[in-house]
Formats: structure tokens, sequence, C-alpha cells
């Protein structure tokens, strides 16, 4: 079975060498470069192994190495697939219970261990540290970004989408993969700044040195500052089946989807309406995956508009005020249910819907990673946060924030950076913003001519719509980035306003040539969808509800669009204004199913803890008979003693908490571990030079 994209509408798929490598004894392909879980997947292998409690299946959640559910054995060793490369034959295991450690060949040798100093260390080479690493370059400054994966770029390696924010100070309007290429080329081209990729930091330890697996090599670095721009990771949800494969983050999907080009499902089912989850949405259309439908607990979703927008419009329902019930099937996912829920959001019998799907992708939200800043406070090193890591916010704000803070560092280490302007503040308030209000729509009311219709309803920072208009005729009606932009003016029909919109929320209408029957314009990038002149599509307006079935009579497709295809369609003018896009995702795709869910390996236990497997219910017992500390739950339990540190636990039995009626003051925190990620014994005494 071959799940690669072969073909995406804005992402190139290169030529990459092909290598043999072995899975529980038969030969598979992966590409040279590869890690083993998106070679597994590719080759439609999405159980790793079964846990040695209770044999439930394992495969992957976070593909970002904070998690262990897709723990496999390479080579005799037990690693994370996700962030294990696949070699020429190496011989992959599954974990079948507790796996059989390899004896040592012979004794760990020891050498000395390399240690560097540098003004500033870095930990994460996303948006927010490669912006402040390029102020901290520009500045003189000796800097060191290191980042646990093999190409720089963080999560705007994943987003094929375009930009929100700002033109000038954030790239609105240019896609996050391409962000993610500019700034990472401007950061290895200075030579204040050194980059380590695939090195992990672990620990800041309280000599002031930070401890750094860099290629498999362990080294110590010993800066004046540290910048924490390490990120978030993503929180996990408590419902029946929770445990079972196919249950997985919504990071890790846009892993295998965008950074590999593997298609990891055929039928996916979303919980969580914020951008995290909308945007996954889109990205499996763009993946040729069926999006079944997704599920928000909130009244609406707490996303952009117009990306919950896009995804009614191309035909995707969504369910607001509705939970997850439970996920069924026996090993891997097989259909999900969910239900209405009250005020409280307690569901409601007798509104449960199922549908099938083999996916059930959580994207209820992110925690900042901040261990590094309470270990290198407790050091006394000084320590700055910036991006996800000091707050959740869009990509656009992290970058504008790094840059903020990349002057900062600079200026504390010495450097003659000057003051930084006011306005810079006022900005990143701006782009961190959540969505503003809604406004009624502004539509042009002559019908001759040509002129852009402005489907964008909701208050967000983005301009590049105002910014590209060769006449000027489009312009923000207040703030310049988070105001609703208004058409007043001459328009020429360029149609770049609709060819740069992140929303694609904006459309031409045309009178000249037939003032019964206009033309409309209308972006779109799902062309693994495709469309051609003469095609009939079923119309949409703004929030997805069918206008009528019209010819398309032509479609443009130049580089210069930035990979959006502009699509011309005929349409009576009555609904000329109201169109929006087309229904790609036939209606039968998000039907309810009458099979009936199997119960057969179901688990009826809301499962807190993955690795130790540990259930709400035991959590929750523990808590009403008054245990208030973490580690005491931890040491009864078991619950984050597993190999990740309970980085996934934690926030859940929190959340217990209180639902119980328990502040989370009264609680005592759980003690972090010492080190941040697994690392053999061994690495600390080898020393050694790095490939």
């Amino acid at each position: 079975m071959d799940n690669r994209i072969k073909e995406h509408p804005i992402l190139p798929v290169p030529e990459r060498r092909s290598i043999p490598f072995l899975w529980n004894g038969k030969q598979l392909f992966a590409y040279e470069g590869e890690v083993i879980s998106s070679a597994l997947f590719a080759n439609g292998i999405k159980i790793f192994g079964h846990h040695h409690k209770d044999g439930s299946a394992q495969g992957i959640y976070c593909a970002n190495g904070q998690c262990a559910k897709c723990t496999v054995i390479a080579d005799g060793v037990p690693v994370k697939s996700c962030m294990t490369e696949v070699k020429e034959n190496m011989q992959v295991k599954s974990v079948e219970g507790l796996p059989i450690l390899p004896d040592l060949a012979e004794p760990v040798k020891t050498g000395n261990i390399e240690s560097l100093s540098y003004e500033v260390l870095i930990i994460g080479g996303g948006p927010a540290g490669l912006s402040a690493a390029i102020q901290l370059g520009e500045n003189g400054v000796i800097t060191l970004l290191v980042d646990d994966k093999n190409k720089l770029g963080g999560k705007l390696v994943l987003q094929t989408h375009k930009f929100f924010g700002s033109v000038e100070d954030s790239y609105a309007g240019t896609r996050g993969n391409d962000i993610g290429k500019m700034l990472a080329e401007t950061v290895l081209k200075n030579e204040n700044v050194d980059v380590w990729t695939n090195s992990t930091a672990l620990y800041v330890f309280k000599d002031k040195k930070v401890g750094i697996i860099k290629n498999g090599v362990y080294k110590l670095v010993e800066p004046k500052i540290i910048l924490n721009a390490a990120g978030a990771r993503e929180k996990f949800l408590r419902f029946k089946g929770n445990t079972l494969s196919g249950v997985y983050g919504a990071g890790a999907f846009q892993t295998l989807v965008n950074r590999d080009l593997v298609r990891p499902t055929k039928q996916l089912f979303i919980v969580g309406g914020g951008n995290v989850g909308l945007i996954a949405g889109y990205h499996a259309l763009q993946a040729g995956i069926e999006v079944v439908g997704l599920v928000e607990a909130l009244p609406k979703c707490g996303g952009y508009k117009v990306h919950a927008d896009k995804l009614k419009r191309l035909g995707v329902p969504i369910y607001t005020s509705h939970t997850v019930l439970k996920a069924n099937g026996e090993e891997s996912v097989e259909s999900v249910t969910i239900c209405l829920i009250d005020k409280n959001f307690q569901p409601i019998a007798g509104t449960e819907k199922t549908f099938e799907c083999d996916t059930v992708l959580i994207a209820v939200g992110l925690e900042s990673v901040n261990e590094f800043v309470e270990e290198a406070e407790t050091a006394g090193i000084k320590v700055f946060s910036a991006g996800d890591a000091l707050e959740i916010a869009e990509a656009s704000s992290a970058m504008f924030n790094g840059k903020i803070v990349g002057l900062k560092i600079a200026k504390e280490i010495g450097a003659d950076v000057g003051d930084i302007p006011e306005s810079w503040y006022e900005k990143a308030k701006i782009l961190k913003s959540e969505p503003g209000k809604i406004i009624p729509m502004k539509v042009p009311e002559n019908n001759s001519g040509v002129m852009p219709v402005i489907h964008c309803v909701q208050e967000i920072p983005c301009n590049p719509c105002s910014t590209v208009c060769p006449t000027g005729s489009i312009n923000m009606s207040g703030d310049p980035i988070m105001s609703l932009p208004e058409y007043e003016g001459k328009c020429i029909g360029c149609r770049k306003c609709v060819a740069i919109c992140p929303g694609l929320a904006i459309t031409l209408v045309d009178f000249r040539k037939d003032a019964e029957n206009p033309s409309i314009t209308v972006p779109y990038e799902v062309s693994n969808h495709p469309v051609k002149e003469n095609d009939a599509v079923e119309c949409v307006d703004i929030d997805g509800n069918s206008l009528g079935i019209f010819p398309i009579i032509k479609v443009v497709d130049v580089k210069t669009n930035n990979r959006t295809q502009l699509v011309d369609i005929k349409v009576p003018k009555d609904i000329a204004k109201k169109v929006v896009s087309f229904q790609i995702q036939a209606d039968e795709i998000s039907s309810e199913t009458d099979k009936k869910s199997t119960k057969k390996g179901i688990s009826e236990a809301e499962m807190v803890c993955l690795c130790e497997r540990v259930s709400a219910d035991e959590i929750r017992e523990l808590i009403k008979k008054g245990v208030r500390d973490l580690n005491q739950i931890k040491a009864i339990t078991r619950a984050g003693m597993g190999p990740c540190g309970s980085k996934t636990c934690d926030n859940l039995i929190k959340q217990i908490f209180r639902q119980e009626g328990i502040p989370l003051s009264d609680v005592e925190k759980n003690t972090r571990r010492p080190l941040f990620v697994e690392v053999p014994m061994g690495k600390f005494a080898e020393g050694g030079k790095d490939e």
C-alpha cells in the first residue's frame, strides 16, 4: 500500500531516493531522510505495537518527540519513531509488551565532553526563534540556535496557507512554509549565528550550563542569556476510546501531510474549532482527504471566521455546542460518536450522532513549553521567552514578538540598538489579539463595471488586500491592521486582491461583458479536486448555503498568484455578489452511519495517562479522598512516570481537579524530571565529535 501524496496543489513533490528497511522481518521501502513513523504510515501501517499493561494498540500522537506512543525497536534499541530517521536496511520491530533491551557489546567509553560558550542560546528554530536570531546576528551578538528537527522553521514548515497579519511586519499574504524558508535562509547566512539542527536541549543545570544532544553527541553550552522559543505542545482530551490507534494531534497530522507528503487517513473527523483544527481540515482537503466533520464545544468556533467559512463552503459540516463522546473500533478508529451539550458542557441524551471515519484529530489547544524558563531561573541565568513558549498566539505574532525580544536581548548584551519604538509594542498587541466582533458585510450597490466584493466580516489582524491594490481602492476602515477592509474607488479588474487574501474572502464581479449574467472570480487552492472550463459547479454563499449550479468559463493558474487558482464562473446578476466559492465535497461523505458501533476493544474508561494507562476515574477517586499533591498521585497510580514525563497527563489531571471544584492554588505541582527527553545514559560519558 502506498499512501504517499504524488501531487499537491501547494507543495512541490521532490525526487527522493528510495531505501529498503525491514518491519517485523518484512521488507518495506522508505525515502532517504524520512523518519520511521512517516515511512510506516506511507506503507499503510498505523499500529506500531501494543501496550504492555492492557495490550492496546500503539501508534502516533504528537509526532514531535513529546510523547512515546510511537516507540519502536530500531536495530535493537527503543526509539521514538517520529524523531528517528530510517537507515538503509534498518531492522525495525514493533514493541509487543515490555521491550527486551540489548546486551551491551562492550563497556561505554568515556571521553571529554565539549563545552562551548555563547552570548545567547536560542532554544527553538521556529518563527520566534528565527526572528530573534536575525536581530541578534545583525547586531553582532554571538548566538547559538538549536532545534531538534533537521530543518529550521518549526511549525512554519507545516503551513501551506497564506498568513494573516501585516504585510510589512509578518509577511501577510505569503504562505507559512515559504516564510519559514526565508527566515531560515537569513539566519544561516549570518556569521554571528551558529545553527545546530537535529539537536535537543535537555536541561539547564545549576552550574549555568545547558546540556544538548547534537546529532547524537552530548555537549555543554554556557550562555550569558537564554531565549526559550521552544514552542508549545498539544493538549490531549478525555473521551472513551481515546487510546485507539488513529486518535492523534493536529500537529502530527500536518507533519505527515505537509512535511513528509504522506496521506495518513482516508476519512478524518476533527475535534476543536480553533485555528489549528480549522486549518488542519483545510490542509486535509488539499491532501485529498475526506473531512467528515468538525466538532466544537463552544457555541461558535474560536478560530478566525474566514477559516471556518472556508471549510463550510467546501462542504465540511461544523457542529458547534457539540462534543465527542467516544471513538469506536477494536484497535483502530472505525467511527466517532458526538452529541449536543448544554450550557454546562454536559451531554444531552438522545442527540448522539455517529460517523464513519478512520482518524479522530485532536485540536483542543496548546500548552507552552516552559520547562527551560523554570530551570534557567533556578540556575540564575537571565532568560527570555518568545512565541508560543511565552504565549499561545498566531505565528505572525510570534515572528514580530521574536523580533522585539531579539533587540531586547541584544541591548541586554550591550549592543547599540537604541530604544524599541512604542508603536512596535502596540503592533505586537494587535497581532496577538483574539478575533474581534463580526460586522455586517458591505456590498457594492452598482451593477456595472467591475468591483471586488469583500466577504471578510470579522475583525482580525490582516491587511494584504489594502497593500496590493494598485489603485488604492481598498482601504482599512479604521486601524491599519485590525479593522475591516472596504472598497471605494476605481477597480481595474487586476484580481490581485482575490489572489492574495489569506481568508479566500474576496471575489471579483465583472458586469462589463454581460450585465445580466456577469462573471465572478473566486479563489481556489484545492486543485487536487480539479476544475476546468465548462465544468458545472455548485456555488455557495459565505455560510456554505447552495445558490445553484453554474458553469465555469475560465481557470487561471499563474505563478504570480502564489499557487492560488482564479476560477471565473458565469452566474445571474441577482446572486453574483453573494457567491463566495463552490462546494467540492459531496454531502454523502458527512452522512451519519446506521452501522452499530462495535463494542469489542472499546475502552469504557477515559484515559488520562497514556504511558501508564491511568484513567480519569482513578484520579477522581483519589481527589475525593483528599489527595491534593500531583506527586502523591504519581506515586500511587504512576501517572506521570511514563516516558513522556507527564507532558500529556499533567494538564488533564489539573482539569479533573477543576471539575471537582478544587482550585489549582490548593494543588501541589508535579516535580518535573531533570531531563526534557529520554537519553541513553552512555551519552553523558562518551564525549567525542558529531558528524
